[in-house]
């Protein structure tokens, strides 16, 4: 059953993605709200971006100020990229899992309270 386990898993070496990136998963922020900060970095260079993130009073900037960072670590330490060549190529925040918590009303009532979380994800690339 495992006759061609080698050959597919250099084949998928081969194929792997070149690029830096990090992910941030569980972060308990809606994705709505991180896309608005996701958009103001979105094709920017690296060093722009962080400039960026530190001056948008948005709750989200702290967290995905951290997520290029650790992008940025990637790119220098284990590509051997040069960080004045760094740009954020793809920037996107995926639905995470959701608490469902209730909150009583009047009369025996209960609203649902959905506090929702995302998964950041942060690709750079070379110019």
């Amino acid at each position: 059953m495992a006759t061609r386990s080698r050959e597919k898993s250099a084949a998928r070496k081969a194929n792997a993605d070149k690029r830096a990136r990090c992910t941030a998963k569980y972060i308990r922020i809606p994705s709505r709200k991180v896309h608005i900060v996701l958009d103001l970095i979105r094709g920017k260079s690296a060093d722009q971006a962080l400039a960026i993130l530190m001056n948008t009073p948005k709750a989200a900037s702290p967290v995905v100020e951290k997520c290029l960072k650790s992008a940025i670590a990637n790119a220098e330490n284990n590509l051997e990229l040069d960080r004045s060549t760094l740009y954020v190529a793809e920037c996107y925040a995926n639905q995470g899992p959701t608490l469902k918590r209730f909150h009583p009303r009047s009369r025996g009532q209960a609203f649902s309270i959905l506090k929702r979380s995302s998964h950041i994800t942060v690709i750079l690339d070379q110019k």
